[in-house]
Order: C-alpha cells, then structure tokens, then sequence
C-alpha cells in the first residue's frame, strides 16, 4: 500500500504518457506541415500545419488546466491566461493576411501574464544580474535587427523585446531564488525558467528570420523550441509532492 501512493504521488508531478504522446504528435503535425506545405498555397499539408499549431497549443493549456493540486490558484490563472493569449497568437501569425502585429500583441499580453505568475511569489528583479543578463540579449539582437525593421515596426518590436527579456529574466531568477531556499518551489521554477529561455530563445529565431535573414528550415527551430518552452511554463504549475522530491 505504501508502494502505491508512492506511486500515485509520483503521478501527479506530471501530465500524463498520454497527453504527452498526443502533444508530440500534434507538435511534429504542425512542423511538418508548414515545412512541406507548397508556398502561399493552401493544400493538404498547410492545412496540417493550421489544424495542429493551435491543437498542439491547446493541448499545452491542458497540461496547465489539469494540474492537481495547482503550485498556487493564482500562479495557475496567470500561467493560463498566458497560454490562452498565445493561442489567439498562433491563430493570427499563421493565417494569411497582413496580422502581424496584432500576433506580436497577442503574445505581448501572454508574456505579460507569464510575468505575473513569475511575480507570485517573487519581486520584480530577484535576482537583478539574471535580469540584466536577458535584457542585453535582447538589446543585442534588437540591435541587429534595427537597420532592417520598417519604422512602424521598430516600436512595437522594441516594446516587444523589453517584456519577453524581463519576463525571461524574471523566471530565471525566481528559479535561482527557490533554488537557494530549496524549497517546493524550486523545481517548478526551474521548469518555468527553462521554458521562459526556451520562448525567448524561439521568438530570436523567429524574428531573424522575418527581418534580417531566412534561417533553413525556420519552423523546425521556431517551433522546434516553441513548444518545450511552453509545456514548461504549464508544467511549472504541477506542484511537487514532498516524496517526488
């Protein structure tokens, strides 16, 4: 009996083989279609990529939702909202038509929820050099990237890259804060830190490629790391039993 709920309690400190099964699924559904789909060309495998990039999303928020016991409820919305605002994101940046920056808002408004979980249970700037660290990442890459952003661009990009920095660089040193303490915490957050590395890591990609220079197989590698950041954020709201530790 004592082996069962160990068992049982280790259960719970993540989705199950099935959900996972079916992200992955979906997830490499969503790859593959837009890099076989024909350009600008809506045939059998573009609609791949348009039915599973938004499943594959919406099995993440999932994930999220079936968290039980959530790390916190209020930590649980924020991560939640987040995950629905990329969502409407995904939608808007993968249709045809001119909506990119209402996509870019759409994922604004997600990073900006992120940060509020994040700030749960943790000030603004924790750990202020881990903050800084992703601040000048971004301020880099923006850096390159300005010559070539139209000038109706360059604000909402620069807005853009402030949040998805801090927001980065929070988690990561919230994580260093749990860490330190070694309390129940820590392992989530270092789930959401990774996760939050792994966005920003994507959205660089994504934006080198639209702006500056085509990357080979762009989807693969945006998407590629797209989807572990956020099943990392969502499983950062499974809290960890004390015996799965």
């Amino acid at each position: 009996m004592h082996a069962a709920r160990h068992a049982a309690s280790l259960r719970m400190t993540r989705p199950g083989p099935a959900v996972v099964a079916a992200l992955t699924v979906v997830a490499i559904g969503a790859i593959v279609g837009d890099l076989w789909a024909a350009p600008h060309a809506a045939d059998g495998w573009r609609w791949l990529h348009w039915i599973c990039k938004p499943l594959a999303t919406g099995l993440v928020l999932a994930v999220a939702w079936q968290a039980n016991p959530p790390l916190s409820p209020r930590y649980r919305r924020c991560v939640l909202a987040g995950l629905c605002f990329a969502l409407l994101g995904d939608v808007l940046l993968m249709l045809p038509g001119d909506v990119f920056e209402a996509g870019l808002a759409a994922f604004l408004l997600a990073h900006l929820a992120f940060l509020a979980a994040w700030l749960d249970d943790s000030r603004l700037a924790v750990r202020p050099l881990a903050l800084l660290a992703c601040l000048l990442a971004a301020a880099g890459l923006l850096g390159l990237l300005w010559p070539f952003l139209a000038p109706s661009l360059r604000a909402p990009v620069g807005v853009y890259a402030l949040v998805l920095a801090t927001m980065a660089g929070q988690a990561v040193g919230r994580a260093r804060q749990h860490a330190a303490r070694g309390d129940a915490r820590a392992l989530p957050a270092r789930r959401a830190a990774l996760g939050a590395v792994l966005f920003l890591l994507s959205d660089s990609l994504l934006a080198w490629d639209r702006f500056r220079h085509p990357l080979p197989l762009a989807t693969l590698w945006v998407l590629g790391s797209y989807y572990p950041a956020i099943g990392l954020i969502a499983w950062s709201t499974w809290r960890v039993p004390a015996r799965a530790r």
